[in-house]
């Protein structure tokens, strides 16, 4: 698309904080010409079907539609709330406004198990993954992996960040079993565990955008959880085929314009862990010299946009 046909511009960025990663958006946004950049929390959104054509209360933008939105963060709250903001973002694609990313693959990425199946139906090689609200057939399964001397990480199905990870089963040599499950929201998402490979232990975090796997680092940590907000170190990382191809093939089976690709090396190669559809760039910024924040601008209004002005236009 030709910078001229971005003149008046007006984009939402979807975040509950107007931090770093705000002001990179920003930043990139306008220097691509964009109007205006308003960053709007979803929880501010919501519906007035009376009010406007459209229907949707989107704050600064009056009765009128951004031209494109980047969700940034969709912030945690009860099951009613999340549900809303989602609607939101639903509504905005409905209404022809391109969504980066849009709801239906947020949904894709945030809830474990459904990554986990969408993985294993593209064949996409990934640590054996089980979900129940039974807390007997949670410890049998428990039970059965320690007994084969596998480990197994109880993670909450919504979470991020590396927060409330537990290990479970066969553990430095002895049985951990299943803790309650009340703080998991009374369901188990059991993932196996995967030793490191070398001392101290790393994993990759590998960020696709338009399909494309674009760079990738190293988080490093003596502990076995590798997040960055748990202390990982992030160093620079050659983004080999091998990380590459099932980084984007993650991010194609679950949708997303853009996501980050965690991936845990194995005596047989890379296994994709998790794939964060609101993924946080800073860490691997500070590690790369490649504009992150610049690339997804431009992959947002050169692809996603001008596909949607494309099909008006038909």
């Amino acid at each position: 698309m030709a910078h001229g046909g971005l003149q008046g511009l007006r984009v939402a960025v979807m975040s509950d904080e107007s931090g770093w990663h705000v002001r990179r958006l920003r930043r990139a946004l306008l220097a691509r010409g964009a109007a205006l950049v308003r960053c709007l929390d979803l929880a501010q959104c919501g519906v007035a079907t009376g009010a406007s054509r459209h229907g949707l209360v989107l704050p600064g933008f009056g009765k009128e539609l951004p031209d494109a939105v980047i969700v940034r963060g969709v912030a945690t709250g009860s099951f009613e709330q999340v549900t809303k903001r989602l609607t939101v973002l639903h509504a905005l694609t409905a209404l022809g406004v391109p969504v980066y990313n849009e709801a239906r693959a947020i949904e894709r990425s945030v809830d474990k198990a459904m990554t986990s199946l969408l993985l294993r139906a593209a064949g996409i090689a990934s640590p054996p993954a089980w979900t129940t609200e039974c807390p007997a057939q949670a410890q049998r399964v428990v039970l059965r992996e320690a007994a084969a001397g596998h480990a197994l990480v109880l993670k909450p199905l919504f979470g991020s960040q590396g927060k409330g990870l537990q290990l479970v089963g066969h553990v430095d040599g002895r049985f951990v079993p299943l803790p309650s499950l009340d703080a998991y929201g009374g369901l188990a998402y059991l993932q196996r565990y995967v030793p490191p490979v070398s001392a101290p232990g790393f994993d990759w975090r590998v960020l696709v955008i338009g399909g494309r796997a674009v760079a990738a680092m190293r988080r490093v940590s003596s502990h076995w959880v590798h997040n960055v907000a748990q202390g990982a170190r992030c160093e620079a990382a050659e983004l080999t085929a091998d990380l590459a191809r099932p980084a984007e093939r993650a991010a194609q089976a679950l949708g997303l314009d853009y996501a980050g690709v965690d991936l845990i090396p194995t005596p047989d190669g890379p296994q994709v862990l998790e794939v964060n559809g609101v993924a946080a760039w800073q860490g691997l910024q500070r590690v790369t010299p490649f504009d992150i924040a610049q690339a997804l601008v431009d992959d947002l209004l050169d692809r996603k946009l001008a596909a949607a002005r494309g099909r008006l236009s038909a």
